[in-house]
């Protein structure tokens, strides 16, 4: 079944939406001021970091959906939204998504006179749709392209398990970074009780891995960049730096899996340095120049309904990095170095 966007007029009443986006920006506007290292121009690179992580299913409500079938009339769909003080539902059969009655389907069959007919004459039936698998910070741009207060969320089968609203996106925002803060604020250990809890020496004096990164492979995208997450939290390293080194890795490791027939990439530590170099095998940028504006992307459009292809990753890596270099040759491939200082997190 194929799902084409379209924008249905009218929409729900924001008010409980913005009280709790505003409670998001103020901790958000709190992480800046906590000195959580930011990307010049950007916001933190906690919340990039959650944005990335987040995935649609970790925010959508999953059970009790409130639900009509194509049979039932819009009378039946006008009070069953009112007794739950909802704004539209989706018509199922089984788990399949027929369509969608909005609050202004209704108000159009009351003056329409046919609020008796049945909801399948009726419902929308080209419809904007999430999957499951969806970094948060696609849906966010959903939110920002279309008058909607909710989405209806479906899985690789386009079967219908979950309904997630801007309410549940700021809600579960807001508690992620709050649980950071904490983290950061109120049990992470001062500059001295670091330096006390870890042994002398205890980054490696030289360490190196390599990934591969197959053409394409979405499932097994940002594997790389939890390992050197992993590798780096291991040894130590300051966790602000962490943060900076795993937005490069994962940024640069989708755009091979996604941009390129394939490549690796590669990450260096040392007691001072941590290095992430993407080498691909091609095509190759045409204008790196272009390459690196924010959103210019060559992905194709099922890339982008995955959740990829914003055309952000070389920018982000650029602006995280403590140094950033690029080289591209068509078709031989193209080559990113991004450097991070380890002293600049103490």
């Amino acid at each position: 079944m194929e799902y084409k966007p379209t924008i249905l007029s009218g929409g729900e009443s924001r008010s409980d939406d913005q009280i709790m986006a505003a409670h998001v920006r103020k901790s958000a506007r709190h992480a800046k001021d906590t000195a959580l290292p930011s990307p010049e121009g950007g916001e933190p690179l906690v919340i990039m970091e959650l944005l990335q992580r987040l995935r649609v299913k970790d925010v959508m409500r999953d059970h009790d959906i409130i639900s009509v079938v194509r049979t039932d009339t819009m009378h039946f769909a006008q009070n069953l939204m009112k007794r739950n003080h909802i704004s539209g539902v989706p018509v199922l059969e089984g788990k399949r998504l027929f369509g969608i009655v909005s609050i202004n389907d209704i108000i159009m069959a009351l003056e329409g006179g046919w609020i008796g007919e049945q909801c399948q004459k009726h419902m929308a039936t080209n419809l904007v749709v999430l999957e499951e698998d969806m970094p948060l910070a696609f849906a966010l741009k959903y939110f920002e392209n279309y008058i909607f207060g909710r989405f209806p969320v479906l899985n690789k089968e386009r079967e219908l398990v979950g309904i997630v609203s801007q309410r549940d996106v700021t809600r579960v925002l807001m508690r992620e970074l709050t649980n950071e803060l904490a983290r950061l604020e109120g049990h992470s250990p001062t500059v001295s009780q670091q330096g006390e809890e870890k042994s002398e020496g205890a980054l490696p004096y030289y360490s190196m891995r390599q990934f591969v990164v197959v053409r394409n492979d979405l499932a097994n995208a940002g594997k790389a960049a939890n390992e050197i997450k992993k590798m780096l939290g291991e040894a130590g390293v300051d966790k602000k730096v962490i943060r900076r080194v795993a937005v490069a890795a994962y940024e640069l490791e989708i755009n091979v899996c996604i941009h390129s027939v394939g490549g690796t990439i590669t990450f260096i530590l040392d007691s001072q340095h941590a290095t992430v170099v993407a080498n691909d095998r091609g095509p190759g940028i045409k204008d790196v120049e272009w390459a690196l504006r924010d959103g210019t992307s060559t992905a194709n459009d099922w890339i982008r309904s995955m959740g990829f292809g914003a055309g952000m990753g070389l920018s982000n890596s650029k602006r995280v990095a403590d140094s950033f270099d690029i080289k591209s040759s068509v078709p031989t491939g193209t080559t990113v170095v991004c450097g991070f200082d380890l002293a600049k997190g103490k």
